[in-house]
């Protein structure tokens, strides 16, 4: 497959491109920054909510994977938004797919989201309603679109391989940046969520 990472010199990004490099993938990195990337890697130097580049990418690939986030430091979380809206219009009407990084504060518990209740760290929850509100407005579109939601935390660790997955309730408190992107390449290769959240955790 072919497939375009956003943000894939972060922590998330660049794990998932791995992953789908070791599974013989074709893939884009596409950052703000113009970073240096592995070499197996083809890089590209491009902001998520230019509509023209996004287009592009969408034409060419099977793929796109949004491992952006709204800023955890302030910050205008509208440009987030903005730029998954982007992505979604960049695929819409096409057969290319988008996965988007998500969080874990839209995931529910009893009935309600995890955001929404009292125990929630106070400064976690612009980010968190932000990628909730990310969530609502991919599942108001009819684009090929998937969110792979983490456990509650998410850290570099060890490939196992070995997790569970839910749909909407958390399984696990956490899991290692590794093994979430091997559940996303697995959810790309053999598609089993399509407009639709899911989860994992250990």
């Amino acid at each position: 497959m072919k497939i375009a990472v956003y943000g894939a010199s972060g922590m998330v990004g660049s794990r998932v491109a791995a992953e789908a490099v070791s599974r013989g993938h074709e893939v884009t990195g596409v950052t703000r920054s113009g970073a240096e990337l592995p070499a197996d890697v083809r890089a590209v130097q491009a902001n998520a909510d230019d509509i023209a580049s996004a287009k592009e990418l969408a034409a060419e690939s099977d793929a796109l994977v949004a491992a952006i986030g709204p800023s955890r430091t302030g910050g205008n979380h509208q440009e987030y938004l903005d730029a998954v809206d982007n992505l979604i219009a960049a695929v819409q009407g096409t057969s290319t797919r988008l996965i988007v990084v998500g969080g874990a504060g839209s995931l529910v518990v009893n009935g309600n989201r995890v955001v929404d209740g009292p125990d929630f760290p106070a400064e976690h929850k612009g980010e968190a309603l932000t990628v909730s509100q990310a969530l609502e407005n991919l599942r108001a579109s009819d684009a090929n679109w998937t969110m792979l939601s983490p456990a509650f935390v998410i850290a570099p660790g060890e490939r196992t391989g070995v997790f569970r997955l839910s749909l909407d309730e958390p399984v696990g408190d956490h899991i290692s940046a590794e093994d979430y992107a091997v559940a996303l390449i697995n959810e790309l290769e053999t598609p089993a969520h399509i407009q639709k959240r899911f989860t994992l955790g250990y």
